[in-house]
């Protein structure tokens, strides 16, 4: 499905990042691994290469609009090209609203949305030249329902999903498709840090009765970044297990 295709995923050292760069490239995309872990994203392009797949890692600041400048830059300069963005990096500093520090607050609006921002304006200047490209933002079921003690993250998302469907409207006149992925509880190094007792409260919320896995969030972006998904745009896709139905 993606033969050919250059893709930019951003948070992609590990996790459900690490999850849709190996699919991606498994489909045959060329794949570059940006991320503030340069070591992390270096032993995932070591990954992709032993399958014979072309892969680079970058290291990147999404949150700093001159390295995501930068990174587009080098992709370019690399692959002459940019098919599909993935907007995945993130971050969580949880604390009740009373407790959170303007630093805990920032953080996460700065690499969670405004992250998200600064490579959607970069990348969408090369993809409005050659009117086409697939954009997908990696979101949260939170950004939906709101969470107790995730005001920031759950705002990070919220603000995703509106520029998902705000940048939907704007690009879809030159070919361009931008959708979101929100995930539920999903089995990754932050939820495993979470007790016994709030991991088995989640699941009897879930109708599907088990968590979900970072190859099940790969699969649906997966989708979207195909021509499967050629006249789906603005949409937010739940990968949940009926959390939230």
């Amino acid at each position: 499905m993606l033969k050919d295709k250059v893709a930019i995923v951003t948070g992609a050292a590990q996790g459900i990042g690490k999850a849709i760069s190996i699919s991606f490239a498994r489909d045959g995309a060329t794949v570059v691994i940006a991320d503030v872990d340069l070591i992390g994203a270096g032993a995932v392009v070591s990954e992709i290469q032993s399958m014979r797949k072309k892969a680079l890692a970058l290291l990147v600041d999404v949150s700093c609009s001159r390295e995501v400048e930068a990174m587009v830059i080098r992709t370019l300069d690399e692959f002459k090209k940019i098919d599909i963005l993935v907007n995945n990096a993130g971050i969580t500093r949880d604390s009740f609203l009373i407790r959170m520090s303007d630093e805990n607050w920032t953080q996460v609006i700065d690499i969670n949305l405004k992250g998200a921002f600064n490579c959607c304006r970069e990348v969408a200047k090369t993809m409005i030249k050659k009117r086409s490209g697939k954009i997908i933002n990696i979101a949260s079921i939170v950004g939906l329902t709101g969470n107790k003690g995730q005001v920031n993250y759950a705002a990070s998302k919220a603000g995703l999903i509106g520029l998902t469907k705000s940048l939907a409207r704007e690009l879809a006149a030159r070919g361009i498709n931008v959708n979101a992925v929100a995930p539920g509880f999903i089995e990754t190094t932050m939820t495993e840090e979470l007790s016994e007792s709030l991991k088995e409260k989640m699941l009897g919320k879930i109708p599907l009765a088990r968590a979900g896995s970072v190859d099940d969030v790969a699969k649906a972006t997966l989708f979207l970044a195909s021509e499967y998904a050629d006249y789906i745009t603005g949409q937010v896709i739940n990968v949940d297990g009926g959390m939230i139905m």
